[in-house]
């Protein structure tokens, strides 16, 4: 079997590709002549979650800030609505901590000219469906890390955006926020907002219709969660301890070890796999063949 979705491509082989929507084809975004990200393809479809997905420098940001417009690419092409038509929120704080709750969206509501009873019906559904009604009146620095980051994604839906694009909305977030901004993202793209989520959980990419994988600045795999899963080569094994070969990684207190070529590993057997296995095996798979790449050309 091959992984689902060819390192470097961006396209998945394995899955569908979405419906066409928004999204950044064969993007390069350099910064101070130093190349971010290169050759980047990703389609984010109205009514859906797509996933981007990486460690930290893998690029996540700068997909996101160049879909969004916040930076310019060095090449490749970027297809969004107008600017009035996107919502955004940044990896930093994105409330402003010195107003209130209920002036944090009257701010926002101005910036994209909505004002008056259209601003506050929709401020009214989004405080009720963010848990926030009983907070409007606090300051944006007297929040929780969890309030914050809903107040922030409210501010981004308020005028209803075509394209909704949120970088690690939960990161640092307690596990019942996560829950319920996760709720926030499904009713938006239930809406038919097209959305793209930048996370490091892979458990959280698990509940996206398309993910792409970066690993330092380009594609690594690309398809849905299920087709990358079912793509990986070779196969996955579970030991108590670290075996004497293969290359394996931690699982809470137990190890994963990959067989290339599926064949048994002496004290490990072979495991049901999920999408954090699949992603490391990809990464070992596109090392081993760069290894033997440059092993080739010497």
């Amino acid at each position: 079997m091959t992984p689902a979705g060819a390192p470097g491509t961006g396209r998945g082989e394995a899955g569908r590709q979405p419906p066409a929507g928004f999204g950044v084809e064969e993007l390069v975004v350099a910064y101070h002549g130093r190349t971010a990200v290169a050759g980047v393809t990703l389609e984010v479809a109205r009514g859906g979650v797509t996933g981007v997905v990486g460690g930290d420098g893998a690029g996540k940001t700068t997909v996101l800030r160049a879909l969004a417009g916040a930076v310019r690419p060095a090449s490749g092409r970027v297809r969004r609505p107008p600017a009035r038509r996107i919502g955004y929120v940044s990896a930093g704080p994105g409330v402003y901590r010195d107003l209130t709750v209920d002036e944090n969206l009257a701010f926002a509501g101005a910036a994209y000219g909505l004002r008056g009873r259209a601003l506050a019906e929709r401020a009214g559904r989004l405080l009720d469906r963010t848990g926030l009604a009983a907070a409007r009146d606090r300051l944006g620095g007297q929040l929780s890390g969890g309030m914050r980051q809903k107040l922030a994604l409210a501010m981004a839906m308020l005028h209803e955006p075509e394209l909704l694009v949120l970088d690690e909305p939960t990161t640092g977030v307690d596990p019942v926020s996560r829950a319920e901004l996760w709720r926030l993202v499904a009713h938006a793209a239930a809406a038919g907002a097209a959305v793209v989520v930048a996370t490091t959980y892979l458990d959280e990419a698990e509940r996206t219709g398309w993910v792409l994988v970066l690993d330092q600045g380009r594609p690594l795999v690309a398809g849905t969660p299920a087709a990358i899963v079912d793509g990986i080569p070779g196969a996955v094994l579970d030991a108590s301890a670290r075996p004497d070969r293969g290359a394996a990684w931690r699982r809470g207190a137990r190890w994963r070890v990959w067989s290339p070529d599926g064949s048994a590993t002496p004290g490990a057997s072979v495991v049901a796999h999920d999408l954090e296995d699949a992603v490391v095996v990809a990464a070992l798979a596109a090392r081993a063949r760069a290894a033997r790449e440059k092993e080739a050309a010497a």
